[in-house]
């Protein structure tokens, strides 16, 4: 055999070899990959800021009022503060043209889009925002009719013309609509709405009426075992072909929203910069609980790139209007905390100062912008008052006290808290009132009813060489949490102010997530506990779960692992293993429930990407929650 057939032969047997190794890889999704795997494409690197039509206007929206919008941001000093999307949302279509497809936009409320002799375009209109130093965002729907048109009770401002004229989602023009509102038109950002992929199935009177053709429900709200998850993901990775397709620069925003239907808390990270957690918020103190509560225990599943969406801020209207600055300002810390996209949806012509001035709070707008990414996370959770704290890329971290009850309520705020040592002084401004505060190891507060107090806080780490992974959780990416069959959260608030009000039997728990990754706590609400020790701080997950892990510099990774106390079969084992840029590193014993917990320290010096992996063969159903407890990167 000559050499060049021996070479020949080795290339062919490589190339299977790799194709096999690839095949595993997919067909085991708990294969190391030693890559990040959420989403990072287009610019979020920091929550958006801006202001949307939806909430000030509805359907109703013409130029005058979204320009006035865009110089009220500019006029008042927000714009310099980060807010610089002005998104048009739905209501700014006239019809879809037939037969090659093409947007008509309603030129009578967009006067600049007019150009005699062809159709209208945006490229003005986003020309005048560019020039004000803003971006733009449209908006658009999954299926072929948007939401508007699926539940307004009057057609006004709806789509004209024949059935196929008034399909203007994106549904079999993905590649077309995209290139025009980015290529095209010059938009920066794009909401994607579900409506169009819930309400149009055959038992729907729009479409027994005739007036819309049908399109077989992919989402189901109610029961996330009805929504087609996988036909949902790739109408998304349609999109985000089509974006990248239209924006080489990557200089877009693609927000998600369905509303947490289909699991989408779960993998919403994998595909957009935004995705929506809950169903529309209203401006309801009730309402907005059930909104926050979608989000708050969703930490490791937002990054820099990738956020959790629970909607867009109603300050300005109801419970958050002037005449109600305490909610309002929870409502904004709130938002702050949870690293959510900061929204305005109020009309910012005639806002009250004292509301610009609460929106344009400079401490809080860095929070919420702080670049390190990371989410805050519950240091104590009860249904009257939670504590919120969120790592700072000074090292510094945002506490948050949050009294979700009318009555004052009050509060012992701890170093422990914060893991802080308590024989060390903690420095704590507040973010409202700039006052500074001394705590050493508790300090005593009364918190009105719906008052949210935040501080900044400098203190002496629990931990002095290194962060819990608990505190870095925009650095910890559930690539597969462990979830088998998705299930209704029954934690989130189920309020009397959403769009049913009190027709019907009342909300259900419907947002699915229920035990996904959790900071300090198991993924069901338990402690975290190893045959009897408890772990004030660490990372409960279920097992056959993939943990991505970046690592800033870190030496070493360390963990006491073991099954869960929390566990139901006590004869389940899991076996817990770290990866170093797909390389194996460190394996423990096959644990049982029972098991003292089994130490691991390992030596991840100069790798780039920890993967944390569990793996049980356990076959009796009942999912089995593992602990990562005191998980931690440390500098030595």
């Amino acid at each position: 055999m000559t050499s060049r057939l021996i070479r020949a032969c080795k290339h062919s047997f490589a190339m299977v070899l790799f194709a096999a190794v690839q095949h595993t890889a997919v067909a085991d999704p708990l294969a190391p990959t030693g890559r990040w795997s959420a989403y990072a494409a287009g610019r979020a690197a920091t929550p958006p800021m801006g202001w949307s039509s939806w909430n000030a206007f509805g359907t109703d929206i013409d130029e005058d009022k979204i320009l006035g919008a865009a110089r009220a941001l500019v006029d008042q000093g927000l714009a310099a503060k980060g807010y610089r999307y002005v998104n048009i949302d739905d209501g700014w279509w006239l019809r879809r043209q037939v037969p090659d497809g093409q947007l008509v936009i309603r030129s009578d409320r967009f006067p600049s889009t007019v150009r005699p002799g062809e159709l209208p375009s945006f490229r003005s209109f986003t020309d005048k925002l560019h020039a004000m130093g803003l971006k733009a965002g449209i908006y658009s729907d999954l299926g072929r009719n948007s939401c508007s048109q699926a539940y307004s009770p009057t057609d006004t401002d709806l789509p004209q013309g024949s059935v196929l004229e008034r399909e203007v989602g994106l549904y079999g023009h993905i590649q077309q609509d995209i290139a025009l509102y980015f290529g095209t038109w010059g938009f920066d950002f794009i909401k994607v709405d579900g409506c169009g992929l819930r309400a149009f199935g055959a038992g729907s009177e729009k479409v027994r009426s005739g007036k819309y053709r049908e399109l077989p429900p992919l989402l189901n709200m109610e029961f996330v075992s009805r929504s087609d998850i996988p036909a949902v993901q790739g109408l998304f990775r349609e999109i985000n072909d089509a974006l990248v397709r239209s924006n080489p620069d990557g200089d877009f925003l693609l927000s998600l929203c369905v509303w947490g239907a289909g699991n989408v808390r779960a993998w919403g990270k994998d595909f957009g910069n935004l995705s929506r957690t809950s169903d529309d918020i209203t401006p309801s103190w009730s309402r907005m609980l059930t909104n926050f509560d979608s989000t708050a225990k969703r930490a490791f599943y937002a990054h820099p790139g990738s956020w959790n969406d629970p909607d867009m801020l109603f300050i300005g209207k109801g419970d958050f209007d002037v005449n109600h600055l305490t909610q309002a300002r929870s409502h904004f810390s709130l938002w702050a905390m949870v690293n959510s996209p900061l929204f305005i949806g109020m009309d910012l012509r005639n806002a009250p100062e004292p509301l610009l001035a609460l929106l344009g709070n400079r401490e809080l707008i860095a929070v919420n912008q702080d670049p390190a990414g990371h989410q805050a996370t519950l240091a104590y959770d009860s249904h009257d008052v939670q504590m919120l704290v969120k790592t700072l890329s000074t090292g510094h971290k945002a506490v948050a006290v949050f009294n979700r009850g009318a009555a004052a309520i009050d509060v012992d705020l701890t170093a422990a808290h914060m893991k802080f040592r308590d024989d060390a002084d903690v420095e704590l401004v507040d973010l409202w009132s700039g006052q500074t505060h001394r705590l050493r190891g508790t300090m005593k507060l009364k918190i009105a009813g719906h008052e949210t107090l935040v501080f900044r806080a400098r203190g002496t780490r629990l931990l002095p060489d290194g962060l819990y992974l608990s505190e870095q959780p925009g650095h910890v990416n559930p690539a597969v949490d462990g979830v088998a069959q998705p299930a209704p959260d029954p934690t989130i608030h189920r309020s009397a102010a959403g769009w049913q009000g009190t027709r019907g039997a009342g909300e259900r728990p419907m947002y699915a997530g229920w035990g996904g990754v959790q900071a300090d706590s198991a993924p069901y609400g338990e402690a975290l506990a190893v045959k009897g020790r408890h772990f004030a701080t660490g990372v409960g997950t279920l097992a056959n779960s993939r943990l991505e892990v970046r690592n800033a510099g870190y030496r070493r990774f360390s963990a006491t692992v073991g099954i869960n106390d929390s566990a139901r079969d006590p004869q389940a084992r899991a076996t817990f293993l770290v990866y170093g840029d797909g390389k194996l590193l460190a394996t423990s014993r096959a644990l049982k429930w029972g098991d003292a917990g089994e130490r691991l320290s390992v030596d991840v010096a100069g790798i780039q990407l920890i993967e944390l992996v569990v793996r049980t063969s356990h076959a009796g159903g009942a999912e089995l929650p593992v602990t990562w407890g005191e998980a931690a990167l440390l500098t030595r």
